[in-house]
């Protein structure tokens, strides 16, 4: 009887496991924008927050999104891809975004990952770039700014 359970329950984890590949979320990362992508398999709908990307007005900001879908090609037409973006402002978005769709592709399909690193590295990689902080007592001119000394 015991082995019977857990017989079932080895049945329901290896199905667990084929399910899981089907399905990939990623995060990206650019700034203070946080990008997370669910990829699955689909017909090549590309949506961020919930809108199509053929519909982002400003016409950089989509291009720049597109780059790891038009360096896939036919492959990223065999999946569908929903991004949801949060924080910074309208480009850390976008190369957030741009960063979290190219690595879904990569772990859906690992031959476009050279693809990726020779176009450019920063499509899988995190840029750790930060402004520096504001240094006290002269918050509102910035970190390095300093009075003008005048020696006549």
């Amino acid at each position: 009887m015991a082995a019977r359970k857990t017989q079932g329950r080895n049945e329901k984890k290896s199905e667990k496991r084929t399910k899981e590949k089907e399905v990939c979320i990623t995060v990206g990362k650019r700034k203070r924008a946080v990008a997370r992508a669910v990829i699955k398999r689909g017909k090549g709908v590309v949506k961020i927050n919930s809108t199509p990307v053929e519909m982002i007005k400003n016409r950089y900001v989509r291009l720049r999104v597109k780059e790891p879908i038009i360096l896939a090609g036919d492959i990223a037409k065999r999946y569908d891809i929903e991004v949801n973006v949060k924080g910074g402002g309208i480009f850390g978005q976008a190369d957030a975004a741009r960063i979290a769709i190219s690595r879904a592709l990569v772990e859906m399909e690992p031959e476009l990952k050279p693809v990726f690193l020779e176009f450019d590295r920063n499509l899988i990689v995190f840029d750790p770039r930060r402004t520096e902080p504001h240094k006290p007592s002269r918050s509102s001119r910035g970190p390095r700014a300093g009075k003008q000394q005048s020696y006549r």
